[in-house]
């Protein structure tokens, strides 16, 4: 594209406010020692601080910033398909908002890049997080591995440089269920990732507490896998086997003469354990039909209600 800025840098907002400034002083920086055509994407997931003011700010002093508002708010990686949807960078970084990803480290992903890698992702080794969070984290992306069938690192998030083939193939991808690393994963092409430096903010709590992190598990899991479906299908054949052999057993010891009066404990018991696995089984189909109506609805991924330095005012 004619006049297009080389690198394209999109970071989701949420609670910006008193990182932004800072921020998008260090990218310039490093931008400036690079001599790299660049622009600053900003998408404020409706955040209910201050963070759009901020933007708006930011907007007037640098030219290369564009800001993004969305309607409501559509969750961290549906702001970042909607930056990714008016990038026109030949490169694109994504990386947070909160000072965690550090802008320093760029041009090493940049550098790796022109090894001939599509995919650098930032992998951060020295976590400064509480133990808590750290832990949570791990336990999230083990499970989150085992339900879906794919290795999921947590020491990788979405700090990272893209190539533009790669981000137009997850743009394609229109589906309503939205996992950043994941989906990057799925594209495929060559991918690496490189030690990146890990800033904690401790005064920064994060958005994504224990419930929206089962969320989120349960959604990446029903949009990117079908293996609950099929570990209830195995369940079933186990307990049908299970049944059956029961069944021999308490025949046999029929015709022994062993068995006088059926006990009522075992029928208690096997009606229960039954039906209780024929609601998670029909739970986890309805899950799947949910989703999927959710999905042929066709409503947008979001909805952007004002830009900056943009064509919508």
């Amino acid at each position: 594209m004619e006049n297009s800025p080389h690198i394209s840098i999109v970071i989701p907002v949420y609670f910006g406010d008193e990182t932004l400034g800072e921020l998008t002083l260090r990218i310039h920086q490093v931008m400036d020692q690079m001599g790299k055509s660049f622009e600053l994407i900003l998408v404020d997931d409706d955040s209910p601080d201050q963070s759009w003011s901020r933007i708006e700010q930011l907007a007037r002093e640098y030219p290369s910033l564009k800001g993004i508002k969305l309607s409501r708010n559509f969750g961290q990686h549906y702001a970042i398909t909607a930056g990714l949807d008016q990038a026109k960078g030949e490169w694109m970084v994504v990386m947070d908002c909160d000072l965690q990803d550090s802008p320093e480290d760029i041009p090493w992903l940049y550098q790796k890049a022109q090894e001939g890698f599509d995919v650098v992702l930032g992998r951060r080794i020295n976590r400064q997080d509480s133990f808590f969070r750290k832990l949570g984290s791990k336990l999230f992306y083990r499970t989150l591995s085992y339900l879906t069938g794919s290795e999921q690192d947590e020491t990788v998030a979405n700090f990272g440089m893209y190539h533009r083939r790669v981000i137009q193939e997850v743009i394609n991808m229109r589906e309503s269920i939205r996992y950043f690393p994941t989906m990057i994963k799925w594209v495929g092409f060559r991918q690496i990732a490189i030690p990146v430096t890990h800033q904690g903010n401790s005064e920064r709590k994060s958005s994504y507490h224990p419930k929206k992190l089962f969320n989120l598990a349960l959604d990446i899991m029903l949009a990117y896998s079908d293996k609950p479906i099929r570990m209830t299908v195995k369940l079933g054949v186990l307990i049908a086997l299970t049944g059956f052999l029961f069944a021999l057993y308490t025949l046999i010891r029929y015709w022994q003469g062993e068995i006088i009066v059926a006990g009522y404990a075992s029928l208690i018991i096997s009606i229960w354990v039954l039906a209780g696995i024929v609601l998670i089984t029909l739970g986890m189909v309805g899950l799947y039909v949910g989703k999927t109506f959710e999905g042929v609805k066709g409503r947008p991924i979001y909805i952007i209600e004002k830009k900056v330095n943009g064509e919508k005012q």
